[in-house]
Parts: structure tokens; C-alpha cells; sequence
């Protein structure tokens, strides 16, 4: 048994939480080093959370994807939300760079049509679309939502409904997104489900849906767009 599965055998708490923490390391290191970097190891994060999503499998028995007409609408919704407020509030510039620069544009780096390029976005669409949505899920919407209000947070139903931590929680997760408004929607959206279903399987797959929209749109249109990436 290697030292992760380990880790994440130990407690529930760090089944949930540790996975997270290393993605979150890795984007902050794609960031903080800029340049060429901030593709390859976006590339390598989705590898490496790939490998962190099989190993907490066992341990997090909430993370199955679940499909439902709920889940689908309110993907596509958040999807249209996100691209829709735009114009319209200022983004968090206090925590996000907004230049030329900080871009994620494989194009504007390797070339238009570039295969390199498209190889980056195309493994940049797969981690939005299969790795992102059940490690943030995990974390936000079943560990941190349940254990602002219980510690034990195991013990408190999905489908429990708590006015604070839906807030706060929802205004967490927005506050740390470039698109902070629709951040806390649809993170209060998201936890709506997983109360509504008393499961985490829908929130995921909606997570899935707005995130795979958001990738096709950004390449499809181009531009402006690529801050949504």
C-alpha cells in the first residue's frame, strides 16, 4: 500500500481533503512559476488527479457519478450563467492576474493548429470535464459544507439543509474563481442538488456538463474567452 492510500485510509477527513490540497499545490505552482509552465503542469495535474481520484475511490463512498435531468439542467444553466454575467460585474482581481500574459492560450504560444496545442487543451478538457468535478465536489460539497456544521461531518445527512454553511461554503468557492459571481451561484446550485438527491453523483455530473461547455466555448470562440479557461 503506497503512502498516499495511506494517508487517505487514516481518516475521512483527509480522504476528502488531501487529494484536493495536492491538485490546488500544483495549479499554484503553474501560476506562481508563469511562462511554459502554466501548460505543463496543468497537463501533469490532470495526471496526477487522475491517480488521486482512483486512489480515494475506495475511501470516499459519496464520489459516484450519478445522471439525472436535474443534474443536466442545471449544468447547461450554469454554463449559459457563466458566460452570460460576464460583462456585467468585476471580476477578483485581488486574488487573479488579468493580463495578455496569464492567459492560458496554448495556441498564442505553440501556434494556431499547433498539435501541441491541441494536445494541451484537449487534456485540458478531459481534467475539467472527469478530474475537477469529483475532487472539488468531494471537498467543497461534502466535507467542507457538513463540517462547518458538525465535525464528525459523516454524521450530518446530505440532504440537510444549513442556511450558513450553504453560504458560506458557496461564497468560498466563488471567492476562489477569476469569475467570482457565478462561482457562488453555481456552487449554491451544485449543493442545492447534492441536498435535493442525497447524493453527490448529480452535483458532479452537472460540474461536468457547465466545465466540458465552458472548454468547447473557449476554443470555439477564442479571443476574449480564453480567461474562462
Amino acid at each position: 500500500m503506497n503512502l498516499l492510500r495511506e494517508k487517505l485510509q487514516r481518516s475521512a477527513i483527509n480522504a476528502r481533503f488531501v487529494p484536493f490540497l495536492i491538485f490546488c499545490i500544483i495549479t499554484s505552482a503553474g501560476g506562481l512559476l508563469g511562462g511554459d509552465w502554466k501548460f505543463w503542469l496543468y497537463a501533469l495535474k490532470v495526471f496526477v488527479g487522475v491517480w488521486l481520484v482512483w486512489e480515494m475511490r475506495p475511501f470516499v463512498a459519496e464520489m459516484r457519478w450519478a445522471i439525472s435531468w436535474e443534474a443536466i439542467v442545471v449544468g447547461v444553466a450554469i454554463f449559459a450563467i457563466w458566460v452570460g454575467l460576464d460583462p456585467y460585474y468585476p471580476m477578483n482581481t485581488l486574488l487573479f492576474t488579468d493580463t495578455k500574459a496569464s492567459l492560458w492560450n496554448p495556441f498564442e504560444r505553440f501556434g494556431a493548429g499547433s498539435a501541441v496545442a491541441w494536445a494541451l487543451i484537449c487534456i485540458r478538457i478531459a481534467g475539467m470535464t472527469f478530474v475537477v468535478p469529483p475532487l472539488e465536489e468531494v471537498f467543497y460539497r461534502s466535507f467542507l459544507y457538513r463540517y462547518f456544521v458538525r465535525i464528525n461531518f459523516l454524521e450530518m445527512p446530505l440532504t440537510r439543509f444549513h442556511p450558513t454553511s450553504f453560504i458560506v461554503t458557496a461564497v468560498i468557492f466563488g471567492l476562489l474563481h477569476y469569475e467570482w459571481l457565478p462561482g457562488i451561484l453555481c456552487a449554491m446550485a451544485y449543493q442545492w442538488l447534492v441536498i435535493r438527491k442525497g447524493r453527490l453523483g448529480d452535483a458532479m455530473t452537472a460540474h461536468a456538463i457547465t466545465n466540458f461547455l465552458l472548454g468547447v466555448y473557449v476554443v470555439w470562440k477564442g479571443g476574449t474567452a480564453w480567461k474562462f479557461f
